[in-house]
């Protein structure tokens, strides 16, 4: 049964409820991607995939407008899967759970995949759509974009040919954006010793949970509080009275995403517990008191244990919280030519524990280059100091805006003749595949927009129903606006 059934645009609304059904992890799209190519069947419509996997459909331009520039739409099939701790859903075998809430459309309990399941079914819409008036059309639909952007890095030159690209890929209808950041990851690994607990020692594990998490582009500068970074704000200063040493330490899950939730198992001298108990029972009621605006579901649970098999020495442990505690997290810079805009961030997104391995992963976003590159040089240092072995992806980069793009003229005039207000125009700190796009085909003109989502990489994630009919009417106007080739 659809869902979504009776909402408007009833086209869009039926190709995003069916990819909701269907499962795609970032690096898991196969299934996506066959229902991409059925759809084109089922339309005789062309199509083509690549060695990287992205998909491209192609519609010709209908009797009297092939003239007109050839148009590419595009959107990423993958989703941030991201769930609550008591939710069983298996991201790789089930359907999304979502269902509406009021004027949203919402999923119990995990990530929604409105980003970038919408810009795909808004492809789907105008692909199935034989009432418009435009030229020839080419749909892409990259792989892995919220796991490394291999899709769109890896490209094949010969899958589009249109010179003007609409991405579906924002969350603020009304905005247009014409700018977005690069990024890279930087990573390290620091080899730990698992020593057998000591005699006269007690456990207790500190747990964080309820926190907003959310997209560490787009929620990097609204307070939200970092569930690592919290540990090691609660632990660090204790550590060297109270003999701390960590059993296990686990938190976050994807670089893109601001962590919600850590656990830590915490070794003290049984002399020293109950001292500690009371300065951490302090130290947690002024964390929750300076979070309460910000992060209101706050939850910090401190449980007593039973002994493990194994710790880390009280030296290490006091490394790995400094580690945390010392690495930059957060607004680095605003930007000076756009107000409000963020310029450079760094996301402190996950730790884990694997034998006597400790991973912690970072990601790095700066719309200036050189900012990114010292920024990761400033994380790298930061873990270098405490023997970690630091490696980086490579580093895709952002998207410069264009003052004198067509599209963006004909895309504004378009949304103020509709809707009698102008669009507010932009650049975004989320990483966009934008840039990438524009260094594989030089000389695209490109703009980017979408309906209103809220809370993107976290179960928090919903679409706005209003939204998403004037998302689909204003699209409809700019495809009918493209101009004649030149």
């Amino acid at each position: 049964m659809n869902t979504f059934a009776g909402l408007k645009p009833s086209l869009i609304w039926k190709y995003f409820y069916e990819i909701t059904c269907i499962p795609r992890p970032s690096k898991q799209e196969q299934l996506i991607s066959n229902y991409l190519v059925k759809f084109a069947h089922n339309h005789n419509l062309s199509w083509k995939k690549d060695k990287a996997g992205n998909v491209v459909i192609r519609k010709p331009s209908r009797p009297g407008y092939q003239f007109k520039e050839t148009l590419v739409l595009q959107s990423h099939m993958d989703m941030v899967c991201e769930k609550d701790p008591d939710s069983t859903v298996d991201f790789t075998r089930e359907p999304i759970p979502a269902y509406i809430d009021g004027d949203w459309v919402r999923a119990k309990g995990t990530t929604l995949g409105a980003d970038n399941g919408i810009g795909v079914a808004a492809q789907l819409a105008l692909l199935a759509d034989n009432t418009l008036n435009h030229g020839r059309i080419e749909c892409l639909f990259t792989i892995d974009e919220e796991s490394g952007m291999t899709g769109a890095k890896n490209i094949s030159p010969r899958m589009i040919s249109g010179s003007i690209l609409i991405n579906l890929d924002s969350e603020d209808e009304g905005e247009l954006f014409i700018g977005c950041a690069g990024g890279m990851d930087t990573v390290a690994r620091f080899l730990v010793d698992i020593l057998p607990c000591e005699k006269n020692t007690r456990a207790f594990s500190l747990n964080i949970s309820g926190l907003q998490g959310g997209h560490s582009g787009d929620d990097i500068n609204k307070g939200r509080g970092n569930a690592l970074k919290i540990v090691a704000e609660l632990l660090y200063p204790l550590h060297k009275d109270h003999n701390i040493q960590l059993a296990q330490f686990s938190g976050g899950n994807l670089r893109n995403a601001i962590p919600r939730d850590a656990q830590v198992l915490v070794i003290t001298p049984a002399s020293a517990f109950d001292s500690l108990q009371n300065n951490l029972k302090s130290r947690i009621n002024t964390m929750l008191k300076a979070l309460a605006k910000d992060e209101p579901q706050l939850r910090i649970d401190v449980t007593a244990e039973s002994l493990p098999s194994g710790q880390l020495s009280s030296e290490q442990s006091g490394q790995l919280l400094e580690t945390i505690h010392l690495c930059p997290n957060g607004v680095i810079e605003m930007s000076t030519s756009m107000p409000g805009l963020v310029q450079t961030s760094t996301n402190l997104a996950s730790i884990r524990m694997q034998g006597n391995t400790v991973v912690m992963a970072t990601s790095q976003r700066s719309s200036n280059d050189s900012s990114k590159q010292l920024l990761a040089q400033q994380v790298q240092a930061v873990f270098e100091k405490a023997g970690a072995q630091v490696t980086h992806s490579d580093p895709y980069p952002g998207w410069e805006p264009d003052p004198n793009s067509e599209i963006v003229r004909i895309a504004s005039n378009a949304y103020e003749n509709l809707f009698g207000n102008p669009p507010m125009v932009k650049a975004i700190h989320a990483g966009l595949e934008c840039g990438l796009l524009l260094q594989k085909f030089p000389g695209l003109d490109i703009v980017s927009f979408g309906p209103t989502i809220r809370g993107a990489h976290s179960p928090a994630e919903r679409l706005e129903i209003a939204s998403v009919e004037k998302f689909w009417k204003f699209l409809i106007r700019v495809v009918e606006a493209i101009p004649d080739r030149k």
